[in-house]
């Protein structure tokens, strides 16, 4: 599957943890799973990268974020938190997007092209002069980062001609500052948690800041309940959207048993905007053809896929009757996780990249920093 990187994940709303009331599962070890109760806690200073700029203030925003979610600081959240950083940003709160401008004038202008805006008119609205004294045109020609993309954007919209038309509700990239959080995300995390910082402007603008990065980056890793065996699937998970390993792992099982070929996305149903689609999808139509041997009705598995974004699906009839159904006939514990078969697609990448590729690659630097504890 295509797929925009990175869609909006679901979001915790159950205690998996004694005592403790956010929806936060600790990351096992993969040498040492279920002892995460028994493990040191640390600041993030006591693992960052020794070489970097402002160690103290990139641990002070981690910290805020971890305390304020209560997610518990264990050397492997710390250090799935700092390889995610590391893999998206350099440790850059706003790293730089080669290609900016050409990104930013094919979208412009390929929008005009739809709304039959003729590309003289664009190209003479862009010379027009901004509010920081450069033309528009200028300011794209030196665009280097997601920040300042943002501010053009929002001076576009309000000071040139046709641009609240050609451009509202419409930015090229999603995602942004040391994470590559996606904004939609953020937007949806502030309306379910209280935010730890005083907002300066909007939510996006907050995103693109290194302490707004870092914590709707860290709520997407980490505040959420996963049972998931290795990190490596929450590496994944942040690239996918949240619960997406445990859906792949759900639609393996269900080709296995019922020898139709699926497309191991973690994608369930099919969707019109944020809502499920009425159409039934593949893996719909496949998990259906188990509904005698699961003793579950096409209304009754409907209802539980429904679920799919969130902690509870693993509860359900569904889930829990199809996994028993493939362990009694394949044999042994079936997976209840995969890593998902996404191909990335985005403005900002130019080259063929994969879930699986970007799992793979924070994993190394959270076995990097994982050297980095003390002993």
């Amino acid at each position: 599957m295509i797929r925009l990187r990175r869609l909006t994940g679901a979001f915790a709303a159950a205690v998996l943890m004694a005592g403790c009331q956010s929806g936060y599962q600790s990351l096992p070890s993969p040498d040492m799973p279920g002892q995460q109760a028994l493990e040191p806690r640390y600041r993030a200073v006591d693992l960052l990268p020794a070489q970097m700029n402002d160690r103290r203030g990139w641990g002070q925003d981690i910290d805020t974020a971890f305390a304020h979610m209560d997610i518990p600081a264990t050397a492997g959240n710390l250090c799935a938190a700092m390889a995610v950083i590391e893999q998206e940003s350099s440790w850059q709160a706003d790293p730089v997007v080669p290609g900016l401008s050409r990104i930013v004038n094919k979208e412009i202008y390929g929008r005009a092209e739809r709304y039959h805006i003729p590309a003289l008119i664009v190209t003479a609205a862009l010379k027009k002069g901004s509010p920081d004294g450069r033309s528009y045109e200028q300011r794209i020609a030196a665009l280097r980062t997601e920040r300042e993309m943002n501010t053009l954007f929002n001076d576009m919209l309000s000071e040139l001609p046709l641009g609240r038309e050609l451009l509202s509700g419409f930015n090229p990239i999603r995602t942004g500052g040391p994470m590559q959080v996606s904004v939609a995300f953020a937007e949806q995390h502030l309306r379910e948690r209280d935010y730890p910082y005083a907002r300066q402007g909007s939510v996006r603008d907050e995103v693109f800041t290194r302490r707004g990065g870092l914590y709707f980056g860290i709520a997407n890793l980490l505040d959420y309940p996963a049972s998931y065996p290795h990190p490596r699937y929450r590496f994944a998970d942040f690239n996918a959207g949240q619960h997406s390993s445990r859906n792949a792992g759900f639609q393996s099982a269900v080709a296995k048993l019922t020898g139709r070929p699926l497309v191991l996305d973690g994608d369930l149903l099919r969707y019109e905007g944020s809502r499920p689609s009425d159409s039934v999808s593949n893996t719909e139509a496949a998990v259906r053809m188990l509904g005698d041997a699961i003793q579950l009705s096409p209304r009754q598995i409907r209802h539980d896929l429904e679920k799919e974004k969130s902690p509870d699906f693993s509860d359900t009839a569904t889930f829990q009757r199809v996994f028993a159904l493939a362990d009694r006939r394949i044999g042994g514990n079936i997976p209840r996780q995969l890593i998902p078969s996404i191909d990335l697609k985005s403005p900002k990448i130019t080259r063929k990249l994969t879930t699986q590729w970007f799992a793979q690659r924070v994993e190394s630097r959270y076995n990097r920093c994982m050297a980095r504890v003390p002993k």
